[in-house]
């Protein structure tokens, strides 16, 4: 009877099979969540253990590249001779007072630029010639960078200072007069002469506040944490911040400073690590529940639609999930599985052609950066820079030696610039400043530069090395006379940044300014060509480089970009083809 009910009565294969399903469904849930819960307590723990032993080797790391930042800055000064031979060297009043202005001020003045946190700059110098800034403020909080010179009586007294002397001790790092209620950390160094390495000419203090150092794991979001910065040395606490409810169990989590005595320690109490089980198990309750309803109702959607041709399409879009991309779906009828295969042959081609696209302009755009880098540095610049150096120093002009130096260090550290591409629009004129100054000591006042910027554009972000080209081919090939003339502008059109370059020198033709624009490995204007590609493959075909020229009557460059404060344009690969380059 039974075994003729069932033969009457029809029941699809797929809801047999869908009822098979759904126990698995059923179990699998059951096992999957006590296996989740129990793994999810673990891993919660181990997570927020991650995060915070992740939070405070940031914290490591950031203490230790800025205390390397501030080493750094004590060795510039230690091995600077300039700067020692300022600090041994007597005189009357005036010239004392031009030395610390000229030679000793601008060098404790340019790490305080560089260095991102506030820090306290003291210099204690022995010649008693050196003249004396307004006096530190040792009891006050660091609020700005700052810089102060004093005799060396000013501190020769200090109890910490003779505990040094005492016990033989320099370049080290601890805490000195307010130091610990203010909540700084100070690096003290000696300072002696190059010639016989044991005449000591004064002592730099650098300070720095804890909280700087410690800024990632101080700013911890979560509660209940303690922290202790501590000197493993003399295992005195230097910071220390410890919750009430820190409890008796805790995790101690601790990090070295590379080079110093110091550490950062963090205690974890336990109760924080697994305080979500209880929130863990209904979640996953929940979750386990969720999940059988939509198994069982995916079970028995896949039930009633699956079939042949969905099979097919999954096994085509494997396919193309392992890079099969020439595979195409061919699927007859009049329905949405025909859609379907349209669609995904539809796509697949669009894909391949936009890698083919976005492969090719990324190989122009790479290849375009590649010769902005190699025309950075002019090899023939350098050389003919260190020709006139050459001649400076055996016509025994010392002055001209040093300031050319000093000009073509400047010059090449503004266009290395760390590696960025994108700069101020301002520091691209700093740029340029740097070169003509380099040629005014070779030409004297045989050349004017009058600069003119709109305030508005002096902070646009543009690429480096869009100016220096022009101003160089100025000098190269447009200077036929006794004097020239050149003029920058920079101002805002619209939605655009114009930036020109003009002089009056002796011009071109027009068939030189095109051999110009298009450049090449035999042109004198490559570097025209290389400004003009690099602009045109950042922003598009809408901007780039300008030129218009009168033979014997001067030339004009325009160069035109997009009007962007804070923001770091790339190209539209739509915009750009390979015709175009």
């Amino acid at each position: 009877m039974t075994r003729l009910f069932f033969r009457s009565t029809y029941m699809p294969f797929t809801y047999k099979m869908m009822i098979s399903y759904l126990l698995l469904v059923l179990v699998t849930d059951i096992a999957i969540g006590y296996a989740s819960y129990t793994m999810l307590v673990k891993s919660r723990t181990e997570v927020a253990q991650t995060g915070i032993r992740a939070a405070l080797e940031q914290t490591r790391n950031n203490a230790d590249y800025r205390m390397a930042e501030v080493q750094r800055i004590s060795d510039q000064l230690f091995g600077n001779l300039p700067f020692q031979r300022a600090l041994t060297k007597h005189g009357d009043r005036a010239t004392m007072y031009l030395t610390v202005i000229d030679e000793v001020i601008p060098l404790l003045q340019a790490p305080l630029d560089l260095f991102g946190s506030p820090i306290r700059l003291t210099l204690y110098a022995v010649n008693p010639d050196i003249g004396e800034s307004a006096s530190s403020s040792e009891t006050t909080p660091i609020t700005r960078s700052d810089y102060f010179m004093q005799h060396f009586s000013a501190v020769q007294s200090s109890p910490w200072f003779q505990k040094l002397e005492a016990e033989g001790v320099d370049n080290l790092w601890f805490q000195a007069d307010e130091d610990r209620e203010l909540g700084n950390v100070s690096l003290f160094r000696k300072l002696v002469l190059f010639t016989d390495y044991s005449t000591v000419i004064g002592y730099i203090k650098i300070t720095v506040n804890l909280d700087s150092l410690l800024g990632n794991i101080v700013k911890y979001p979560e509660q209940g944490l303690g922290l202790r910065f501590y000197d493993q040395r003399t295992e005195s606490t230097l910071y220390e911040r410890l919750p009430n409810n820190i409890g008796t169990t805790y995790l101690n989590l601790r990090e070295e400073i590379v080079g110093t005595s110091f550490a950062i320690e963090v205690r974890v109490p336990h109760g924080y690590l697994n305080k979500d089980a209880k929130r863990l198990q209904v979640t996953i309750g929940l979750i386990c529940a969720a999940s059988f309803i939509v198994m069982g109702i995916i079970g028995f959607v896949v039930a009633t639609l699956s079939g042949r041709r969905m099979k097919r399409i999954v096994s085509f879009i494997t396919s193309m999930k392992e890079g099969k991309l020439d595979r195409r779906l061919s699927v007859s009828g009049n329905d949405e599985f025909e859609l379907i295969a349209h669609s995904f042959n539809n796509m697949a081609s669009s894909i391949q052609q936009l890698i083919q696209d976005v492969y090719s302009q990324g190989v122009q755009k790479k290849q375009a950066e590649l010769e902005a880098l190699q025309a950075q540095i002019n090899p023939h610049f350098l050389y003919n820079t260190l020709s006139a150096i050459s001649s400076l120093s055996n016509l025994g002009k010392t002055r001209e030696v040093t300031e050319m130096v000093k000009l073509l260090s400047r010059f090449y550290r503004l266009t290395l610039n760390e590696g960025q591409v994108l700069i101020p629009l301002k520091k691209e004129l700093d740029q340029v400043g740097a070169y003509l100054d380099i040629q005014k000591v070779k030409y004297a006042d045989a050349f004017q530069v009058y600069i003119e910027m709109d305030p508005v554009v002096k902070d646009v972000q543009i690429i480096k090395l869009l100016l220096q080209p022009f101003v160089e081919n100025v000098f190269k090939h447009a200077w036929f006379e006794e004097t020239i003339a050149i003029r920058i502008t920079a101002k805002r059109i619209g939605d655009s940044l114009e930036l020109k370059v003009i002089d009056n020198g002796i011009g071109m033709r027009p068939e030189t300014v095109q051999k110009a624009l298009r450049g090449g490995a035999q042109s004198n204007a490559y570097g025209l060509k290389n400004v003009n590609e690099r602009i045109k493959l950042r922003y598009g075909t809408d901007y780039g480089v300008q030129i218009a020229s009168v033979y014997g009557g001067g030339t004009t460059v325009q160069i035109l970009l997009p009007f962007h404060m804070n923001e770091f344009p790339e190209l539209d690969v739509s915009s750009y083809t390979r015709k175009h380059t």
